[in-house]
């Protein structure tokens, strides 16, 4: 379960980052290529989508490590495992940016979550079943 509990925070304050690029903040050099200070619309609503899939994907850890029962086990199962992929593909796409500070923030971001997420579908910090459960 602390697999699944550091992810949560990790993301938590993902969101709570994605949500003040949303609401304008100047911290779009380290999001969506670092191109503008302030996001324009279209990146702000990105930005709230991220702020939903980080959402889902806690809700898929949780359910994968046992601590909730939200979605049949195949699909957390396999859930995590597109997750996976999905933070690699993330450390690849924010390597490439360029926007330093981007690189500079996102790249270890990334790199901690893909490891957390391999640990969670791999199976690793999995609560026991209840007796009898």
């Amino acid at each position: 379960m602390p697999f699944a509990l550091v992810l949560t925070v990790i993301l938590a304050l993902l969101a709570i980052f994605q949500i003040a690029l949303a609401l304008g903040a100047p911290l779009g050099r380290f999001a969506w290529g670092g191109q503008h200070r302030v996001l324009p619309a279209k990146l702000r609503i990105g930005s709230l989508v991220s702020v939903l899939i980080y959402a889902l994907i806690a809700v898929l850890a949780w359910d994968r490590v046992r601590a909730i029962d939200v979605v049949p086990d195949v699909v957390a199962q396999v859930g995590v495992w597109v997750v996976f992929a999905y933070f690699v593909l993330g450390i690849l796409m924010n390597a490439i940016s360029r926007s330093k500070p981007e690189r500079n923030m996102m790249v270890p971001v990334s790199i901690v979550l893909a490891v957390l997420s391999f640990l969670i579908a791999m199976g690793y910090g999995e609560l026991a079943m209840a007796a009898g459960a």
